[in-house]
Order: structure tokens, then sequence, then C-alpha cells
């Protein structure tokens, strides 16, 4: 069956993204804080918004908004550069993500705050939490409380800006019904949403696409090759599969050498 294709048009997105398998992915605040590190310098890189995000253990929430179409290059570079860091402080190698991440268009703004409802009940509902807001990882953490810094990438945050203006605390302190949630779900299964601009979806595969599961070493050094030829720096696939850079090197000057013999 094929893939959903993603949106790339600039507007609001929400994305989820689990760890493989249902593993976690933060196992304490450091993890958490270099997430959201991460975040933010791809947020000034690709001139992105974040208006909400929940962080949980094993998996994220992120509400965001795209002023290019490039949300898939925002996204990689988030997930491989996190994937990096995980897998080198944990002394681990392969996939952390379950798959690529998913994404949908929010095409109006009911949409939007049903969604700022959800992914803030996200840590109530797991009984991390007595009320909304006391978790420290999701967006509504610092605008309430002060003793949690804002990231910079969220500054300009719908949620932030409109919490007291708008009176909107009320609204978000009630969980979604259930007819709210099957909305919610029917939404999240439609087809590609109609946008202003013709869709444009961006081709290269996530850098955990070319590395299968118990491949052997020959296989790894073919998707190498690949991941190299289509775009990937040396350096990202060294990190993801927890080799040297210099490893890298060696498959890739091997690979010229065959070539030339073969010619």
């Amino acid at each position: 069956m094929p893939r959903r294709p993603r949106v790339e048009a600039a507007g609001f997105h929400h994305i989820v993204n689990r760890g493989v398998a249902g593993s976690d992915v933060y196992h304490c605040r450091e993890d958490k804080d270099t997430f959201l590190k991460i975040l933010c310098h791809a947020c000034d890189d690709y001139k992105v918004n974040v208006h909400d995000y929940c962080l949980m253990d094993n998996h994220y929430h992120l509400v965001v908004e795209t002023t290019q179409e490039n949300l898939s290059l925002f996204m990689r570079r988030i997930n491989s550069n996190y994937a990096i860091f995980f897998n080198k402080k944990y002394e681990r190698s392969g996939h952390l993500w379950q798959g690529r991440y998913k994404s949908w268009y929010i095409y109006n703004e009911e949409y939007l705050y049903t969604l700022f409802r959800y992914i803030e009940h996200n840590p109530f509902k797991s009984k991390l939490i007595e009320e909304i807001g006391q978790y420290d990882y999701t967006l509504l953490a610092p605008v309430i409380n002060k003793y949690l810094k804002l990231p910079k990438c969220a500054e300009h945050s719908k949620l932030k800006h409109e919490f007291y203006n708008d009176g909107i605390q009320e609204l978000l302190e009630i969980a979604l019904s259930e007819d709210e949630l099957k909305v919610l779900q029917n939404e999240q299964k439609k087809k590609i949403v109609q946008v202003d601009h013709e869709y444009k979806p961006f081709e290269l595969p996530e850098i955990e696409a070319y590395f299968k599961v118990n491949m052997n070493k020959d296989e790894r050094n073919i998707a190498i090759i690949k991941a190299i030829e289509d775009g990937y720096k040396q350096s990202l696939i060294a990190g993801f599969l927890g080799v040297s850079a210099s490893t890298i090197v060696k498959i890739k000057n091997r690979s010229k050498v065959a070539i030339t013999e073969a010619i």
C-alpha cells in the first residue's frame, strides 16, 4: 500500500514521532532539553515557528508553522541530529525512531485549538500530572510557570500570546470528548488536504529507510553508498550507524576503486 504523501505547503502542521518498537527516546531531563535545543536550532535555519509541543518518554508531538515548503528538510534535521546524540550518549546504534514521522496539515483555527487541547492533555491522560500545565515538557508549562524558560523557537506561539488575551485557559483545561476525539482521528485519516498552491513532495527518504534491521556488512556498505549518493553527509551516516567517520570514508573509497576497476 503506498505511503500517504506529506503536505509540504507553508502553514501549520501537527507532527508526531515515536521510538522504535515503542521504546523510550528520552531517559532524563537532559535528553528532553537537548531535543528542544536541536528543535530551536532547526527552527532558526528553516524559518519555522513552534506553537505547541509535548515530549513524552517514548514519543513527541509538535505543532509548527513553516514559512517555506521545507517541512521534510526541517524534520530530517531534528530526527537525525537527535538520533546521533542519543546513540552516542547511550552507546547504541541503529534505528531510534519508528519509521518516518507522521504529519497533518492544520487547515483552520478550530482544528488548531483542538490540537492544543489534545497535546496539552497527553501527560494528564498518562497520569503524570494532576492539572495541565504542570508537566515541564509541554509549551503550556513555561507559559504558566515563570521558573521554566520558554524555548526561543516558541516565542511567537499562538498558544503563548493568546493564553491570557483570549482567555483560552478554561478551554485548554477541558479534555476532548469522545466525539471530538473521533472528529480529530477522522481528520488525521483524510488524504492530502487541498492547499492554495501546487503540492510538491520531497522524495529523499529518511536516513533510517536506507538501513534495514539485521543487514549484513555488504548490504550495509551498499546502503551507505546509496545514502551518500542521495546527498546525506558522511558524518551524519557515521553518527546514525555508530561507526567512525573514517569507516564511512574507507567504504566510499573502496566503492570508487571497484567502479574504476570495472570500467
